[in-house]
């Protein structure tokens, strides 16, 4: 065995590990919530049923924090996005010393463990009188989730061409002109890839809402709740519907992609 033979073999190994390690779990996980037992598991097997998906479905408290969830990450984007741009853009136009500060400043939510953000915006906004609420939470979540959209467009910001801007100027387009009409459009993908992961970077926190969110619950909070009083499948037949949901948009998209692939390719034949 000759060692490029060695190396693909290697490599195929460590690939089977690697998707085995990343998707039995949740194989697992899918699997005792269609197993018919009173408790989370897959063995032994008892039967297939649907009664935990039936009780989720019943479950109220759920579906109300299924709807405080949605609410929460939806306005979660609205306000992330518009300060992750702004602060990427600020950043790319100032100079360097001064750059390095502000990233620095920028960044350092991210790295600040949840449960200081929750417990901070908590006592912050308490002093001035407010009271906890999804209102809180939505704010304790901007605090550091506007963070990453403002990596995702910083670096999208490198490959933009000053000289469209210079170039825009000098033809008696205003800033805010140059802004909406070149600057924008070309940060698209990477606003759009923020709005996605700071939805979903929303919907999964939990140290934040914990102590922000008051009497209203989230669905991670839900699920935190459930565990402490006594979990049962009812989570994992939740879990598995969230599954079969990402992979039905995983592949709705990827189909999409290769769509718009083909009518691009088709269109560049038809050209020539």
């Amino acid at each position: 065995m000759n060692s490029q033979t060695f190396a693909k073999i290697t490599m195929r190994v460590y690939l089977a590990l690697f998707l085995a390690y990343m998707l039995l779990p949740l194989a697992i996980m899918g699997g005792a919530g269609l197993n018919n037992t009173r408790f989370p598991s897959v063995y032994p097997w008892v039967g297939i049923t649907d009664r935990w998906f039936i009780d989720l479905w019943n479950d109220q408290r759920m579906w109300g924090s299924v709807r405080n969830t949605t609410w929460v990450a939806l306005a979660v984007v609205f306000i992330s996005v518009p300060i992750g741009t702004a602060a990427a853009i600020l950043l790319n136009s100032v100079k360097p010393k001064v750059r390095s500060f502000l990233y620095g400043f920028m960044v350092a939510p991210i790295l600040t463990p949840g449960a200081v953000i929750g417990i901070s915006t908590l006592l912050f906004w308490n002093s001035f009188g407010v009271s906890a609420g999804l209102y809180l939470s939505v704010l304790g979540q901007v605090s550091f989730v506007a963070a990453y959209v403002m990596l995702l467009v910083l670096a999208r910001l490198q490959s933009f061409d000053p000289g469209l801007e210079e170039a825009a100027l000098d033809l008696g387009a205003s800033h805010g002109q140059v802004i909406r009409r070149i600057l924008v459009p070309h940060l698209y993908p990477a606003i759009g890839a923020g709005a996605i992961i700071a939805f979903f970077q929303s919907v999964e926190n939990f140290n934040v809402t914990l102590f922000t969110r008051g009497n209203s619950d989230t669905l991670t909070v839900y699920v935190g709740s459930k565990i402490r009083s006594g979990i049962t499948p009812t989570i994992n037949a939740l879990a598995l519907l969230l599954i079969v949901v990402t992979v039905i948009c995983a592949v709705t998209y990827e189909v999409l992609r290769r769509r718009a692939e083909k009518r691009a390719a088709a269109l560049v034949v038809a050209e020539d």
